[in-house]
């Protein structure tokens, strides 16, 4: 009975002295640990930029010489001299190929006597003719006999034209067999040697030569474009650009020259040329090029990477973020999108901060972390 009253009372003290405790000044309660706010999501942020853009008509088309000569012999002989190498840029008039001249040089030779022998005949027989013409009245020559030295003179007179005819066309054999280029440009392979016996009816040519400064590039775009393309051409000759294959390295700035006068029926396509100086030579003959035809430019228009606009059920839209960071979905229209820019003609004003990479947590009015884009084109975070 003793005990079960000294446990009791043990207990009631302990309770005291925790009540005691907890009323006591110096005893602080610990706040409650406030919440912190829910972290945005991080998305890759930019800003709509105000550019110049081009408006380009893309197109394929093969590179092509602006002129192309297959040299060939126009007389016969055998070839004693080759004054070329190989894949050497030549001049108009330059030396290519001697054949044997010297057939053609006793030709012109022989042409030069045979004028000067009916020279000498034409000579006596005018003598004869005005001896024929004093003897004529007195009785001591015919009229039939003048008429015949008459006639012997025009005979010799034609004679003499016709040897000059020869002396041309020796002169002009013997410099065909000094074959030149005839334009400027640059050499292909050699297709004959020192030695060979050649014939101006020989279908296979001694060498080709290309002019490629300038050059031109042959192509062809879709027939929906051509009213786009003559209708700007007017107002001056269009700028079009010659890329590589892949279409990422930028070769040659050119000229449009050419629109062709039909549209192809079978591909529905309209034939164009371009003109290119291509003084580096970077553009060259059969290779398949990729092109830009400029049309027009956009100017000061708001730009932005090609990515920050997404599309959706009722068009276009991009993500705008406000200064508190909450992202507002905004309907935008856009104009084009090339070479990863994306040309934003509504919705966006150049200054806002846009939503570049990561769209794909956002909703509309959600809280974002945005890191700033350092190499996409047209933004700056």
């Amino acid at each position: 009975m003793v005990r079960r009253a000294v446990g009791v009372v043990a207990i009631l003290a302990l309770a005291a002295a925790l009540v005691l405790w907890r009323l006591s000044p110096n005893t602080q309660v610990q706040p409650a640990v406030a919440q912190a706010p829910a972290a945005g999501i991080p998305v890759t942020a930019g800003t709509v930029a105000a550019q110049d853009v081009p408006v380009f008509l893309h197109g394929i088309g093969t590179v092509q010489a602006y002129n192309s000569v297959a040299v060939k012999s126009r007389v016969d002989g055998q070839i004693v001299k080759i004054d070329f190498k190989e894949g050497q840029e030549v001049q108009q008039g330059d030396p290519l190929i001697q054949i044997d001249p010297r057939p053609y040089q006793a030709q012109l030779e022989q042409a030069q006597a045979t004028k000067q022998k009916d020279e000498a005949q034409l000579a006596g027989a005018k003598l004869d003719l005005a001896r024929y013409e004093k003897l004529l009245g007195t009785g001591y020559q015919t009229r039939q006999s003048y008429d015949n030295q008459t006639a012997l003179v025009a005979q010799l007179q034609a004679a003499i034209k016709g040897d000059e005819a020869q002396i041309n066309t020796a002169k002009l054999n013997l410099s065909y067999a000094d074959i030149r280029s005839p334009i400027d440009g640059r050499l292909g392979a050699k297709l004959v040697d020192i030695g060979n016996l050649v014939h101006a009816s020989d279908n296979t040519p001694l060498v080709t030569i290309t002019e490629v400064k300038p050059i031109f590039v042959s192509f062809t775009l879709p027939q929906e474009t051509l009213d786009d393309v003559r209708e700007n051409s007017k107002k001056a000759p269009l700028v079009v650009y010659a890329y590589s294959g892949d279409g990422k390295k930028q070769l040659a700035e050119g000229k449009l020259t050419l629109i062709d006068n039909a549209i192809d029926q079978a591909t529905g396509t309209i034939h164009l040329k371009a003109r290119f100086d291509n003084d580096e030579e970077r553009l060259w003959p059969g290779e398949f090029v990729s092109l830009r035809v400029v049309l027009s430019t956009r100017h000061n228009v708001a730009t932005v990477p090609a990515q920050t606009v997404q599309s959706g059920p009722n068009g276009h839209y991009a993500y705008t973020i406000k200064p508190d960071n909450t992202v507002e979905r905004r309907a935008v229209e856009v104009a084009s999108i090339q070479d990863g820019i994306a040309v934003v003609t509504k919705g966006l004003t150049p200054g806002e901060r846009v939503v570049v990479d990561g769209q794909y947590r956002l909703t509309d009015g959600a809280r974002v972390n945005p890191a700033a884009s350092s190499n996409s084109p047209g933004a700056a975070g």
